[in-house]
């Protein structure tokens, strides 16, 4: 289940901080929406109530201001929405219908007298009930029989004099009068008027998709140029990392700027790296000057060695010193190749291969017609001149030497890295062996031509610089041969 879930995330540490966030956005813009889609449910339905109230008023006043023989022909003709209706009783329809909410009766209440019923046409009454299904909102008035006008106090009758003006009445309290008996009665007709509430959908809108899209669209640009802002110190120490790898010499530091956690992390890693330099050029200067110091007492028992008088052993001795001072000569050119400082520039790698195919036919005149190059005639890179040439004559070299051929190809580069592929015709190289043959002073038991050659180093050296130009040594056996495959940047 785990490697499910790995495979389906992205590889790139960017996009999966993308996509979480992306992620993370989209439901936190969802749970807000959700909250504002609830609140406009509400003031929906909340204006659909109170617009209905008003509408139930005023169908009211219409029909408590006619004559008592003439309502049901006003109700008739009432002009209603489509979907309300009007009707007269008497009494109000209860059956298969519930109290309505509090809510609901508060809005309700508050739309009908907020639209405002003159006192002499007050309704008898007021029942405010709902039809669940579908849901309806109902609306009865108990009528009036008649225009009823409180009676007026007598002229002469006044506050009593201790009675003293409330405050907010200047002019005295308003006339009060008790009801009269028909008033205490109850209404012998009632209006009844319904309406059906449809179900809010502020989804549906075209709005609510476009707020959603264009807030996503947003939040997701920004959110990819804040990642990827972030990110890019750790895309610059990973390339850093990569250089410092493959050039441990030449690698340049990290700039130790930018926010407070991006600059320690650059001191740790210059850090780092300078002491790994000093540990590489402490331990190559011990390698050389042992080397160095191994050339005069080598050079003394060469001496000494002419003076013996059998000469089978002089030759032996003489064959072991000279094997000695090439393996010391090697020391010293591995130890200068990796503290090398040599600067980069252009050369034309083509004509670079061309010459050294050149070179190895004439310095082994019988088996010039094994070595040949292919490929174009031009192509310019960025690269160390001699370094780039030493290794690359290493590796025809060894070619022609234990393959007895060196067929060399150059392809275009693509997708800014180009291959270099010298072939040969001898047995090959044992997998188990393949990476071995790179470690420095390895040689393989049993040479490719049955000869002992070498140092041991000519690989080492080789990779060496091709990785510190950025590329790489691959080896992979032929059916018949051994084949090197150089990558380097174009």
């Amino acid at each position: 289940m785990g490697c499910f879930r790995t495979r389906l995330l992205p590889h790139s540490l960017a996009r999966r901080t993308i996509l979480f966030l992306l992620v993370g956005f989209a439901l936190i813009q969802m749970l807000g929406l959700l909250v504002h889609t609830v609140n406009q449910i509400n003031l929906q339905r909340l204006v659909e109530e109170q617009e209905f109230a008003t509408r139930a008023a005023i169908i009211y006043r219409h029909i408590a201001l006619a004559q008592p023989d003439n309502r049901a022909l006003v109700a008739a003709r009432e002009p209603v929405p489509k979907g309300d209706t009007v009707s007269l009783t008497m009494v109000p329809p209860n059956q298969g219908t519930l109290p309505m909410p509090l809510p609901m009766a508060e809005a309700v209440r508050a739309g009908i007298f907020t639209y405002g019923i003159p006192r002499p046409i007050h309704p008898r009454g007021i029942v405010l009930r709902i039809i669940p299904h579908p849901l309806r909102l109902m609306v009865s008035f108990g009528l009036p029989d008649g225009l009823f006008f409180p009676p007026l106090p007598p002229p002469d009758a006044g506050p009593p004099d201790h009675a003293q003006p409330p405050d907010g009445f200047p002019d005295g309290p308003p006339p009060f009068a008790f009801p009269s008996p028909d008033e205490l009665m109850p209404p012998l007709m009632w209006l009844t008027v319904t309406t059906e509430l449809h179900p809010p959908a502020p989804w549906r809108s075209p709005d609510f998709a476009t707020a959603f899209i264009v807030m996503m669209l947003l939040g997701g640009m920004m959110i990819t140029l804040a990642v990827r802002q972030l990110l890019v110190p750790v895309k610059t120490l990973a390339r850093a990392a990569e250089l410092f790898g493959r050039d441990v010499v030449n690698a340049q530091p990290l700039p130790e700027t930018g926010p407070e956690e991006i600059a320690t992390a650059a001191r740790a890693f210059n850090t780092m790296a300078a002491r790994i330099r000093r540990f590489v050029e402490d331990r190559t200067f011990l390698l050389t000057a042992i080397g160095h110091d191994l050339r005069t007492p080598i050079t003394r028992l060469k001496l000494r060695a002419e003076y013996m008088e059998d000469d089978e052993q002089r030759a032996k001795m003489l064959a072991d010193l000279d094997e000695m001072e090439a393996m010391v000569a090697a020391t010293l050119a591995f130890g200068k190749d990796i503290t090398t400082t040599e600067p980069l520039a252009r050369l034309d790698l083509a004509s670079l291969l061309r010459t050294l195919v050149d070179e190895a036919g004439d310095l082994d005149p019988e088996r010039a017609e094994t070595v040949d190059y292919q490929g174009p005639l031009h192509l310019p890179i960025n690269a160390r001149p001699l370094a780039l040439k030493r290794a690359l004559s290493n590796l025809i070299t060894n070619a022609l030497k234990y393959g007895d051929a060196a067929r060399v190809r150059l392809h275009p580069p693509v997708k800014g890295t180009l291959r270099i592929e010298i072939e040969d015709d001898g047995p090959g190289i044992p997998v188990a062996e393949m990476e071995r043959v790179f470690e420095p002073f390895h040689r393989l038991e049993t040479s490719r031509n049955r000869e002992t050659g070498g140092s041991g180093l000519g690989m080492s050296i080789a990779r060496n610089i091709i990785r510190a130009h950025g590329g790489d040594i691959a080896l992979a056996n032929l059916a018949q041969g051994l084949r090197v495959s150089v990558t380097l940047p174009v």
